[in-house]
């Protein structure tokens, strides 16, 4: 009753989206690549502080931003972008670069980052490459790409296959469906609700007549997200704190960012016709406030709203709109501790499967200091020391206990991306064994299947 594998046999290929890894140890990074520092972790973590403090320990660094949302103009206080002032003179790359409107791929930020990387290098100076968004990472670790092997297809256009076989492009379960019976292995490899990846397949199915998953072996898996085939020597710091902290500036900073000007920048790109799942829009913040929108400029075409600014709406004496502005901030807030959860899991499963000697820096007793003493000593100089002796040493880096990762346990394919469907959380879907038995261990999927036990057994009673 609680879950239901989606396939039994094993998984011959890799997804170079996902990240999937060969069976064999990697190899020492190469001699004389270049080096930059990679700064990780879950959103509120305090990366981008870090990043600029780094700048005062080591000459020329500059910040290379890896945030999918944070490259598009617009949104800033949504998308939290560092502010000038914060900056402290530490130059920075990749923010506010790319019409909010397009689609910016896995592919496109490498394009951009590889040659303004390689620009700080050839200055001298110190690339601090900052991630919000793995698959950036990957983008630049990794010498192979998906994008790559459909950037140059010809053909038909998905929307002619889809008018002849009846399906339309917005229809997100139809097309996961199609994908399904047309390349059942592919499927399995996709969470149903990753629709620009769902796309990319019929796309590139469409247009070579080849399986995806026929084209995902050999070299493809070995390349895909393995340090060792980097084209730099990366110093990977991994900025980490307790869920429960998380959780509560989480919820702060949503509060300040209302407080900010949020609603304002959401309600000047709001259109009720528009879609969420390309460009800007996608923003965690974006969505959840689509009802409280469509409400209030219902309201404001009768005339019964007079203000221009959305800013002071939470003073309104209207209950209707109070309530669902209250439950949009709620909304956002639990969404965005949803991310910091998923974006902890990678993180682990980058460390523990996939060999990338994350250097972990918990920064739980920094959040709770009164001064900044606390967040130096307890965060920035502890990274310092792992970055000079980065610069200072071609060996490879230790894990955070001070053993080598080459023995971490590895998961096999069907274990790595095997997905589970938990029935007694309204069908959730989970992508392999690690994200699966992280769920079971939850508090709400325990609650869930205690109070199903309680009622089966009820109603056998009766």
């Amino acid at each position: 009753m609680a879950h239901l594998a989606a396939s039994a046999a094993p998984l011959p290929s890799a997804d170079p989206d996902a990240g999937e890894e060969s069976s064999h140890s990697p190899p020492p990074p190469e001699k004389g690549l270049r080096k930059v520092v990679v700064v990780m972790g879950a959103t509120g973590a305090g990366k981008s502080r870090l990043a600029v403090d780094l700048a005062s320990h080591f000459a020329g660094v500059e910040v290379v931003s890896a945030d999918s949302m944070q490259v598009y103009g617009g949104l800033d206080v949504l998308t939290n972008k560092v502010p000038l002032h914060e900056q402290k003179g530490v130059p920075h790359h990749l923010l506010s670069v790319i019409d909010p409107s397009v689609e910016f791929t896995c592919r496109d930020f490498r394009d951009h980052a590889v040659p303004i990387i390689e620009g700080i290098l050839d200055r001298g100076g110190l690339p601090v490459i900052v991630g919000g968004t793995n698959f950036y990472i990957q983008a630049l670790v990794s010498p192979f790409l998906f994008d790559d092997m459909a950037q140059d297809i010809e053909g038909l256009t998905l929307n002619d296959h889809l008018d002849e076989i009846g399906l339309d492009n917005d229809d997100e379960a139809g097309l996961y469906e199609h994908l399904k019976k047309i390349d059942p292995v592919a499927a399995q490899r996709i969470h149903p609700n990753n629709h620009r990846k769902i796309k990319r397949y019929l796309e590139l199915y469409e247009s070579t007549g080849a399986l995806p998953s026929d084209l995902f072996q050999g070299q493809a898996t070995e390349k895909w997200g393995r340090p060792s085939n980097s084209r730099f020597d990366c110093c990977f710091l991994w900025l980490d704190a307790d869920l429960h902290v998380l959780d509560r500036y989480v919820n702060e900073r949503v509060d300040c960012m209302i407080d900010d000007g949020l609603l304002d920048e959401v309600c000047n790109i709001y259109d009720r016709e528009a879609t969420y799942t390309q460009g800007l829009r996608q923003a965690i913040g974006v969505r959840e406030f689509d009802e409280f929108f469509r409400f209030y400029f219902a309201r404001k075409e009768t005339g019964e709203i007079k203000m221009d600014s959305c800013t002071t709406m939470a003073g309104l004496h209207d209950d209707n709109l109070k309530g669902l502005l209250d439950e949009a901030v709620s909304q956002l807030k639990a969404n965005t501790r949803r991310l910091v959860r998923r974006q902890r899991r990678r993180l682990h499963r980058l460390n523990k499967y996939f060999e990338w000697n994350l250097r972990h820096i918990d920064a739980t007793e920094a959040f709770y200091g009164a001064t900044a003493d606390s967040w130096n000593m307890k965060v920035v100089k502890p990274c310092v020391d792992i970055v000079r002796d980065f610069l200072s040493d071609d060996t490879i880096l230790a894990s955070r206990d001070g053993s080598s990762v080459t023995g971490s346990p590895r998961m096999s394919s069907r274990e790595l991306w095997t997905q589970y469907v938990c029935e007694a959380c309204d069908n959730r879907v989970l992508r392999g064994t690690h994200e699966w038995e992280q769920h079971k261990q939850g508090r709400c999927h325990r609650k869930r299947v205690q109070r199903l036990k309680q009622k089966a057994s009820t109603v056998i009673s009766l």
